[in-house]
């Protein structure tokens, strides 16, 4: 499967090539151009420019360029990686290139790495981080993914506090077609949480880090892997014990949505030990300014027990995102209602003519398949296709329009009337 080896392939003995080579014997060097074949591509100029320019040659080897990127500022880091913003030297499109030092990672930090590409090679959503490309060195590697340059989920709360009831609908939905459309393809994130729910400028959010991902034969199948931040964690995997793991992701959803509506975490805690009790108890207090429906949503979510939690299709068509109007249908694993298959070719053609006219022919795309991460023609071909896919309206963003009357809902609706009340919360 691709993204499951990772290991520098070196060159025949008497061969010239270039570590950015394309295919063999693609490349022009400047001792090959002939000026009877016209201008030079873009691709022939950078790829000369990094065999031959001194300057170029240095910001390779100090690290401010890597492969076809041109490295800038950092702008977060983890326990194993730092990102930086950085830009294809041909496109100019930004991206986030995170970095992770391969002498300090052990067998384990490896196997991570590799699920983790091998699980987001293949995604196309508008609310889930893409891949573009993997470039790798004898020391690094670099996985360069879609850039978001407006922050993240918890820096925005906690800078400005719990968000606007509209705000928080629009994002929750949108944190739940991303996790639908995983479930849909058998993949399990296991880390969600404030921190790796990211937004773009236009405020379209995307689900990101899918270092402690899964992907399973079928969304039955037990694990047993203790992974994930713990105020975020499942009451199951505080026990110890093999769980699902669709219900994991909904109860982070849970707290997520806890978080966004109140600014605050619903189970808290000085240490680990007694975090693990606040969630095994399942102990948590939502406050009585929350609107009923909401309150609902988030008791459903945080159930104890996995087989009594909101499904991912129950929570999309809830009392409280019924006035969320969707950008495209829900059915299906592809959010592929935006276009037709008409659309798609005119997609296609447009992706392929860009990148001819880059200096991509169409040898070098036959050669280089949609699922080759590690080369730089997907590289260019994936970020382009997202260019051309947000311009023609994918990653708009979901609206909330007026209530309407929907007379399957008038049984849920006639609750609100109601007070309940339980030793774990109040509804009203």
């Amino acid at each position: 499967m691709p993204g499951d080896h990772y290991q520098v392939s070196t060159a025949p003995p008497g061969r010239r090539t270039s570590l950015y080579s394309l295919t063999d014997g693609s490349d022009v060097g400047p001792e090959d151009e002939d000026p009877r074949c016209g201008p030079s591509t873009p691709l022939q100029r950078l790829h000369r420019s990094m065999c031959t320019d001194k300057k170029v040659m240095k910001e390779l080897i100090i690290g401010h360029r890597v492969g076809f990127y041109k490295v800038r500022g950092e702008i977060g880091y983890g326990t194993f990686s730092r990102v930086k913003l950085a830009f294809h030297a041909l496109t100019k499109d930004k991206v986030a290139l995170k970095i992770l030092d391969k002498p300090r990672m052990d067998v384990q930090a490896q196997r991570l790495l590799s699920r983790e590409i091998c699980n987001t090679e293949g995604l196309q959503h508008p609310n889930v981080v893409r891949l573009y490309e993997v470039v790798e060195t004898p020391c690094r590697l670099y996985l360069v993914l879609e850039y978001a340059g407006g922050g993240d989920l918890h820096t925005r709360i906690c800078d400005h506090g719990k968000m606007a009831a509209n705000c928080c609908k629009v994002a929750f939905a949108q944190i739940l077609l991303a996790i639908k459309y995983l479930h849909n393809n058998n993949i399990i994130h296991r880390d969600l949480k404030a921190e790796n729910v990211l937004f773009t400028a236009r405020g379209c959010v995307k689900v990101a880090d899918f270092g402690f991902s899964t992907r399973v034969s079928s969304r039955d199948r037990a694990l047993d892997t203790f992974c994930g931040s713990p105020p975020y964690a499942a009451p199951e995997l505080f026990r110890d014990e093999s769980y699902l793991g669709p219900p994991v992701d909904v109860w982070a959803m849970g707290v997520l949505l806890f978080f966004m509506v109140t600014g605050t975490m619903p189970f808290r805690a000085d240490t680990l030990g007694k975090l693990r009790r606040c969630v095994l108890d399942g102990s948590f207090a939502v406050p009585p300014w929350v609107q009923g429906p909401c309150q609902r949503l988030i008791k459903g979510m945080l159930r104890p027990l996995p087989q009594d939690r909101h499904a991912v299709d129950q929570m999309l068509g809830c009392d409280w995102l019924l006035p969320v109007e969707f950008p495209w249908p829900l059915l299906g694993p592809e959010p592929a209602g935006w276009q037709n298959q008409d659309e798609e070719e005119e997609v296609e053609e447009e992706v392929r003519a860009g990148l001819e006219e880059l200096g991509f022919t169409r040898e070098h795309v036959r050669n280089h398949g949609p699922l080759d991460s590690r080369s730089p023609v997907t590289g260019a071909y994936r970020i382009l296709l997202h260019r051309t896919q947000r311009s023609r309206g994918c990653e708009t963003v979901p609206v909330v329009r007026g209530m309407v009357r929907d007379p399957k809902r008038e049984g849920l609706r006639a609750y609100r009337g109601f007070r309940h009340t339980s030793k774990f919360c109040v509804i009203s």
